[in-house]
């Protein structure tokens, strides 16, 4: 019965809303039609009036017609308050009252004038753009005496107080349909409702469960069929519950793996675009998950190497292994692992690509087989120095005491040479692994490179090489000073070593303020600078590598080892340091060591 009351109270609400807007469109129509073909007759009695007040200038010269037809134009504008059109029979406008005739298109195409020409009289009703609003146009066509056309006067009228009539007359007869409406809506609103507000409360649950919220829940109390379908929405609603929690709890972990990965990640659907983007891979590919993300792999115009074997894995589906060097964002050898894989019901495989940074493996592997290769290389010359002369000794050379005392005096010097080397490598290979941690402590550094300079005097006396030292009064610094001491003899060897005869080896010491210091700290810099052959420009970069040799010549007859600078250069890192070369060949090196006046 309360269906029943509700679909007869709406059948009702519909023939009175129905009645009411057929009665309002058909007056509405009515007084439209009335009005405009009022308006229609007025218009052409205005007509007849001009072309009896005003005749048209037939067989005077066109300008004199514009001009004429122009005058009038504007003339009975100002009387009668409406735009007249002088319209020659070939559609030329020979006057108008609002606009300029040259400027106006041809108007033999209007349906007025075509009307005017046929019939004698012509109207129509167009929106005008300039104007903005609707406008009634009437033509009359304008003869001569033997009956035949000589041009056409068109007026033109707004609609605007007809349209703005029957726009009050819609909004009375919307009024009173809502106010129907209203009345019948009070009387149903108690029927309907009862009915309604389940179906209301169910219809809000499901579209929320569509937008994915299972947390939402329906009053259920009833015992009839609504209650049942409202339990039910309930259970689904916690079961979809349950499994979504699940699902996202899976999700987060696996983009939390992905984030963490130190391995680039890109996943690309078979239509080239990408729809995975880890962290890394954007630290490796030098671009945002935001801008990738969605688009095409081949947008991507920096890595073009890359691009040319991923089309590559998209177009053979099968797997691919490379090792490709990239140079955007920066240069990096990368390991390639290309893995087709099927993305849903798709039936052409996407592509996995699975990146890792394997630069510094690759250059470690490089830096161990060259230190294998130099190791084998310098312990094979003085181990076959000593082999070849004890050879030569065990097969009658011993018997001669000159010959022998200086093949003896040669594997004395060799086996001194094979033991600095064996003492630099486990020297440098302490340093390396930190086996010998520094002991710091504060250092008069004027008494300290006194002492340095002391012990290498002798040295340079040998060679007629000046040693000057210049050092700032009461500068201290916190430093291990067996390893300072360590790294000064190098740099001076090297500087006596490396300059003739007569030359000069001068060591300079100073402090450096916080303010002028790159890594914005106090700092002392010793600085050594010698005479002798200079570094060539390619070489300075590689001169702190191990067993690397700018004059391999003089350095094996000086008994160099190749691994002096590099072990300064760890030593300088290890008090936090930093250490830097200026050369000119033929004029002199200059080794510039900054060290912390306090270690952190």
């Amino acid at each position: 019965m309360r269906k029943f009351r509700f679909k007869l109270t709406a059948l009702f609400m519909l023939l009175i809303g129905l009645s009411v807007l057929a009665a309002g469109i058909f007056t509405g129509k009515s007084y439209k039609d009335n009005h405009q073909e009022a308006l229609r007759d007025h218009m052409v009695k205005e007509l007849r009036v001009l072309i009896a007040a005003a005749p048209w200038p037939n067989g005077e010269p066109e300008a004199a017609q514009r001009t004429y037809l122009q005058e009038q134009a504007e003339r009975f504008k100002s009387i009668a308050d409406m735009r007249v059109t002088y319209i020659r029979t070939d559609g030329v406008v020979l006057g108008d009252s609002d606009h300029a005739p040259e400027t106006m298109d041809n108007h033999l195409g209007r349906k007025e004038v075509k009307q005017a020409l046929a019939a004698g009289e012509g109207s129509s009703i167009r929106h005008s753009d300039t104007l903005g609003q609707n406008m009634l146009y009437v033509a009359m066509a304008v003869k001569d005496d033997a009956g035949q056309p000589v041009g056409i006067i068109r007026l033109a009228m707004s609609l605007k107080d007809v349209e703005r009539s029957l726009g009050n007359m819609w909004i009375a007869l919307v009024f009173g349909l809502a106010l129907v409406f209203a009345l019948a809506a009070l009387v149903s609103y108690r029927v309907a409702l009862s009915v309604t507000r389940p179906l209301e409360r169910m219809t809000a649950a499901a579209k929320r469960m569509a937008d994915m919220d299972y947390a939402i829940r329906i009053p259920d109390a009833g015992r009839d069929e609504v209650s049942e379908l409202a339990r039910a929405l309930n259970a689904m609603a916690g079961s979809l519950q349950g499994h979504m929690d699940e699902i996202r709890q899976n999700e987060s972990q696996l983009q939390s793996v992905l984030d963490n990965m130190i391995s680039g990640v890109v996943m690309i659907g078979p239509d080239g675009k990408i729809q995975l983007y880890n962290r890394s891979a954007e630290l490796l590919l030098g671009s945002t998950a935001k801008e990738r993300v969605g688009r095409s792999y081949t947008e991507a115009k920096q890595q073009y190497e890359l691009l040319q074997i991923i089309r590559e894995g998209l177009d053979n589906h099968e797997p691919l292994h490379e090792e490709l060097t990239v140079y955007y964002p920066e240069e990096r050898l990368l390991e390639l692992n290309l893995v087709p894989m099927r993305m849903g019901e798709d039936p052409e495989p996407g592509l996995l690509l699975v990146m890792q940074d394997v630069t510094a493996i690759r250059r470690l592997e490089r830096m161990r087989s060259e230190f294998v290769a130099n190791v084998s290389h310098e312990l094979k010359t003085p181990v076959a120095a000593v082999k070849g002369f004890a050879e030569t000794l065990l097969a009658g050379a011993v018997n001669d005491p000159e010959t022998a005392h200086s093949f003896l005096t040669i594997i004395h010097d060799e086996s001194e040479r094979l033991n600095r080397l064996i003492g630099d490598i486990l020297e440098l290979s302490k340093i390396e692994s930190r086996r010998s941690p520094l002991q710091f402590s504060p250092v008069d550094l004027k008494i300290f490179l006194e002492r340095q300079v002391e012990f290498m005097r002798a040295e340079a006396a040998r060679k007629n090489i000046a040693m000057e030292l210049q050092v700032e009064e009461e500068l201290f610094l916190e430093a291990d000073e067996d390893r300072l001491g360590q790294i000064l003899l190098n740099l001076l060897q090297n500087g006596i070593n490396y300059t003739p005869d007569g030359g000069r080896v001068k060591i300079v010491a100073e402090y450096v303020d916080g303010a002028d210091s790159d890594a914005g700290e106090d700092r002392v810099r010793i600085s050594v600078s010698d005479t002798g052959i200079g570094i060539p420009k390619k070489d300075i970069p590689r001169i702190f590598e191990r067993f690397y040799r700018v004059d391999k010549a003089r350095s094996r007859s000086s008994g160099g080892t190749g691994l002096g600078l590099s072990i300064v250069k760890h030593l300088v890192e290890l008090h936090h340091g930093s250490i830097r070369v200026e050369s000119t060949v033929g004029v002199g090196t200059r080794f510039i060591l900054e060290l912390p006046l306090l270690q952190p």
